[in-house]
């Protein structure tokens, strides 16, 4: 039993009922928090010492380095029984969607951080670093996390049961068409 099947167990069960209904997002979310501290760790210590000028490159080195502790953790722990590829084609789909995560997720910041100008000396070094952390990891993150969980569902851990159910379904049919 993991530390979540615990907390969970705790629960009042109309809560614990709705927690195991949805806990792929529950764990996924748990990892989206781990790789939240990663990415924006990574993130400040960049920019505020060898990318000072450089923030999206800041934020795209942060990022690909919060998907690879993503893929870890998502495959080992939030989609653990999911699945069925082959390890590089899901780690080549995985990575893929996650391309388009951090795309998605550097938006607001560049929109920020070009359109808008929020930059210093334009700007103080507080508004800044505000600016930048809700485009990047408040409207960045979410806009990614949205995507990549429906993706990584979708494409990357899909659930081999429902394909095969589906399989066998169309199977049946057309096993009945053929003896009438």
């Amino acid at each position: 039993m993991s530390f979540v099947d615990d907390v969970v167990s705790v629960l009042p069960r109309p809560l614990r009922e709705m927690a195991y209904r949805h806990h792929e997002l529950i764990k996924f979310a748990i990892v989206g928090a781990t790789t939240f501290v990663i990415d924006s760790g990574f993130f400040y210590a960049l920019k505020w010492t060898v990318l000072t000028e450089k923030p999206v490159t800041a934020k795209i080195i942060s990022g690909v380095i919060a998907v690879i502790a993503s893929y870890i953790l998502n495959r080992e722990w939030s989609f653990k029984n999911r699945g069925g590829r082959e390890r590089h084609h899901e780690a080549l789909l995985f990575f893929a969607v996650s391309g388009v995560g951090v795309v998605l997720s550097n938006i607001p910041l560049w929109i920020s951080s070009y359109v808008f100008d929020l930059r210093q000396p334009n700007v103080s070094f507080t508004v800044e670093n505000v600016a930048d952390f809700v485009s990047a990891f408040v409207i960045g993150n979410f806009l990614q996390m949205a995507f990549r969980f429906w993706a990584m569902r979708r494409w990357v851990f899909p659930d081999e049961m429902t394909e095969l159910e589906a399989e066998l379904e169309e199977l049946i049919e057309e096993e009945q068409l053929g003896r009438s």
